[in-house]
């Protein structure tokens, strides 16, 4: 395991969508409730809330819960080209970069999450916990862009399941 970075990860997935919907997927409130979170608030430089349907912008705040999740996130967005490209903290002082390129009829979403610190704790819970989060929820991107099906458990008698 001394090779292994710790540090950072890359996951990528090529989905039939338009990189219009793909951006807006991460950057609006309304659409990334739709495959990643059960809440998000997103808050401009003011502190006022951005409404659920505009795209978030570099130096806005935000807030997100989880189905059957009880901690809640909050960071910055640090980037946001209003194209192809947002980075945003995450879990603690990490960046979380996501990339859209087209390719072969695809978007391509490249996710890389870097700035990891490496004590046992972020390494289990961030880097490995992380990981393991991002790439069921890439595919749950997939599947609700592609087809409509989202893939996430939010029935509370279910705890525990790999789609929670």
């Amino acid at each position: 395991m001394k090779d292994f970075d710790w540090t950072k990860f890359t996951r990528k997935i090529a989905i039939n969508a338009t990189i219009k919907e793909l951006y807006d997927a991460w950057t609006t409130a309304s659409e990334i409730e739709r495959w990643f979170l059960e809440r998000s608030v997103y808050k401009n430089s003011e502190n006022k809330e951005i409404p659920k349907t505009k795209r978030v912008e570099k130096g806005d705040s935000y807030v997100w819960s989880w189905y059957l999740y009880e901690p809640t996130e909050d960071g910055k967005i640090t980037k946001a080209n209003g194209k192809d490209h947002l980075q945003f903290t995450f879990a603690g002082d990490c960046l979380v970069d996501v990339v859209l390129t087209e390719k072969e009829g695809k978007v391509i979403v490249t996710l890389t999450q870097s700035n990891i610190p490496v004590d046992d704790n972020s390494k289990k819970g961030i880097r490995l916990g992380c990981d393991s989060g991002w790439s069921f929820y890439l595919v749950n991107l997939k599947s609700v862009y592609e087809g409509g099906v989202d893939l996430r458990n939010k029935d509370e008698s279910l705890k525990g399941m790999l789609n929670a």
